[in-house]
């Protein structure tokens, strides 16, 4: 089966998520201390760590998106050796520790007197998940709107995805121990196999079915996939707010500096795959969208692997949240700016230099 390039668009969930996160802030502020018996009761439903009601809105929430990935793309990486590399570079090799440097310089030093001492180890853990699983289905809406090869932006995800299935557990287990956070390889591996290997199996599974009854059928199945996602994203949001509001009520800035070191990784990563790809000549229409997936984070899995590892409560928790507060506008930002360097971009390629993937 030929990889088909999806043909995202940014619908009315997407375009206002920052809108509908403030509200889940303040909806799940308001559960939280006026129902606080409904909130325990959902926390209360555990099996082996994992929070039921909150474990089948993470599939929800993710499926949908693990269904537009087609793996098959793998085969066209070699077509886009260059664009690809600047990604693999950027997503693996820098994101993450980068964001972990900047965690430990803002949480435990410079913001270290307006945040609750018990709670900077896990901000800190929960800055690193954000940052060590690249973008998914986001990718396309931004790659869309910078008019990017929708080629490239499909094998570069499909192989990213891959990757992440064997990569992500070793490096957050790296970051975590670097900074002194005791994290158990069992939970952190139970958590990989629920919410990465088990939703991309039963994703892939789906896809196979759906494509079987043509690509117009599968195009219309998962748009309608894509309310139930957000939607699953956004109750999600509320139950956390329920637990986190009394925190977020006695510092109310913690979310602003939460929010400092994830703007500054967004530019750093962004800017450096865009220069990258500059230097080696590659095509802008593979540049834009290699800086985008360097910049954004799938925050689903960084949610959900949170709650699994420190609870619905912890600052983990609360600091993969900002990640999806503030995704939509920063990513908009950064779009504007690859779209708006364009002439820059191409006039500056050497005379000689013929552009490539």
């Amino acid at each position: 089966m030929q990889a088909t390039a999806p043909k995202p668009a940014m619908g009315l969930f997407e375009r206002y998520l920052t809108l509908w996160v403030l509200l889940c802030i303040c909806a799940g502020i308001a559960l939280g201390r006026g129902l606080p018996e409904l909130t325990q009761a959902v926390a209360s439903m555990e099996v082996a760590k994992v929070n039921l009601p909150v474990g089948v809105l993470i599939w929800v929430m993710i499926i949908p998106m693990l269904v537009k990935i087609d793996f098959s793309a793998l085969s066209q990486v070699r077509s886009h050796a260059r664009g690809i590399g600047v990604t693999l570079l950027i997503n693996w090799a820098v994101k993450p520790f980068s964001m972990a440097l900047l965690a430990w310089l803002f949480l435990r030093h410079v913001f270290a007197r307006w945040l609750d001492p018990a709670q900077v180890d896990s901000y800190v853990a929960g800055l690193i998940l954000l940052a060590a699983a690249p973008c998914t289905a986001m990718v396309f809406v931004w790659s869309q709107l910078c008019k990017g090869d929708p080629y490239f932006t499909l094998s570069q995800v499909a192989l990213n995805d891959a990757i992440m299935l064997v990569a992500f557990a070793p490096i957050v287990a790296l970051l975590l121990g670097i900074s002194s956070i005791t994290v158990p390889w069992a939970t952190l591996l139970a958590s990989v196999l629920l919410y990465i290997l088990v939703p991309v199996a039963i994703a892939q599974m789906l896809r196979k079915h759906l494509m079987r009854k043509g690509e117009d059928a599968f195009n219309r199945a998962t748009a309608a996939m894509g309310p139930a996602s957000i939607m699953a994203l956004l109750v999600t949001l509320v139950l956390l707010f329920a637990f986190q509001g009394n925190a977020i009520l006695q510092q109310p800035l913690v979310i602003a500096l939460l929010a400092v070191p994830i703007l500054i990784q967004v530019v750093l990563n962004s800017g450096l795959a865009y220069w990258l790809n500059k230097r080696l000549g590659v095509a802008h229409c593979v540049a834009g969208p290699s800086a985008l997936i360097g910049a954004s984070n799938f925050f689903e899995l960084a949610v959900a692997t949170a709650i699994s590892l420190f609870g619905l409560n912890s600052g983990a928790a609360l600091a993969t949240v900002v990640g999806v507060l503030i995704e939509v506008p920063v990513m908009l930002v950064v779009v504007a700016a690859v779209n708006h360097s364009r002439h820059w971009y191409e006039c500056s390629l050497p005379a000689t230099q013929t552009p490539k993937s």
